[in-house]
Formats: C-alpha cells, structure tokens, sequence
C-alpha cells in the first residue's frame, strides 16, 4: 500500500454490503479497505486504533445507531472523514448526521461507479452529498428561510465571499485555509461571520444557498 493510496473502513451490520463494497473499493488502485465492524462500539474502538483516511458509516444499526456512533467518533477525537452511507433519504436524517459532523450523505441505490467516484472525492476533502438530497436540502432550507437574504451576501467581505464559494465547492475548513494561505481558526470565524451575515445555521445550509444564488 504506497503512501497515496486512501484508507477506508467500513461501519455496517450487513457482512454483504461490507463485502460487496471492499469487492469494489479493491478493484481502485489509490483506494483500500484496512479494516470493518458490524456495530457503533467496535466501529469507535477500530476507528481510534487505526488511522483512516475514510470511514463509511451506516445509519441503522443495532445498539448504537450510525449518529451515536458519529458523535462518539467526534468526542473521541477522531478527525478522519466520515461519510454516512444508508437508505435514508429522511431530511430530519441528513441535518442530523451533518450536525453531529459527517462530512457527506451518501444513499446506498447509487451505482457502483458513482460510489467510488464520491468516495475519492470524500478523500479528497471534499464534503459528498448524494444529488437528489442536495434538492431536497435546498427546498427544505428555501421553506424555512428569511427572504432578503441577498442584501446579507452585499454585506460579506471579500475573504468571507472567497471563503462562501469554497464551502460551495465542498471544502473543508482546512483545506480553505490551504487555499488562502490562512489558519484554520481564521477559516472558522469567516464561516461564523458569513452564516451570520447571511442568516444561515450551518455550512451545509450556505453551500446550498450559494449553489441556489449562483454565487461565483
């Protein structure tokens, strides 16, 4: 395995799926799986034990569901990217594990090729939301928003602007930060300024809101 190549590990109670996703996941020569669990407490322990790249989490599992095991991954410490694999295309779903800080929604009727694509974008830093959840994301923040919001995008400078259309292109603060040769603390107080500014609770709601206006 060279130094390149991305590290996964897979978090689901179904031994199938988790076979048939190392079964694709192999045939990638920059991706590999390290190691799995069928449960929310193996999944913490593996995860802190082994130092991932990746981890695809389900949703629904015995005992501890994909969100506990989430949150107990992020109290940990753990700061690999953990992208939420399921069936759920449930909003209240989606917000909750984007919350509780997945880094991508990913529903398992995707095609395989389209799987994998994700997940190298996943590696890459990118956060990965299945499309027809990035619509219903959209609509679901249009309904429960301010009107006027466009006076507040007026109002951002021009750091918070570059910040804005990075978080739409699905950066991470890090990377952000990488991109315009700044710390990441100084990332985040951009993205509190702007939410603010723009009357936005989350990133994921201004990374719609800047895709929904076009910003550029």
């Amino acid at each position: 395995m060279s130094d390149t190549t991305s590290k996964l590990i897979l978090v689901d109670d179904h031994p199938l799926l988790r076979k048939g996703v190392r079964q694709l996941v192999e045939l990638e020569d920059d991706m590999a799986v390290i190691g799995e669990a069928s449960n929310g407490e193996d999944a913490v322990q593996l995860v802190q034990e082994k130092e991932a790249d990746l981890v695809l989490l389900d949703l629904s599992m015995k005992g501890m569901d994909g969100i506990e095991t989430l949150q107990a991954m992020r109290d940990a410490g753990v700061s690999c990217r953990i992208v939420v694999f399921t069936v759920s295309d449930d909003t209240n779903d989606v917000v909750a594990a984007l919350k509780a800080g997945a880094d991508g929604y990913l529903l398992k009727d995707m095609e395989p090729e389209r799987l994998v694509d994700r997940i190298r974008e996943a590696c890459s830093g990118k956060m990965v939301l299945s499309e027809v959840l990035t619509e219903v994301l959209a609509k679901t923040f249009r309904d429960s928003s301010n009107k006027g919001k466009g006076d507040g995008y007026n109002s951002l400078t021009r750091r918070e602007k570059e910040t804005l259309k990075m978080i739409a292109e699905g950066l991470s603060n890090k990377m952000i930060g990488r991109q315009l040769n700044i710390v990441e603390a100084t990332v985040k107080v951009h993205v509190k300024h702007l939410l603010k500014k723009l009357g936005l609770r989350s990133r994921v709601e201004a990374a719609v809101w800047a895709v929904e206006n076009r910003v550029k």
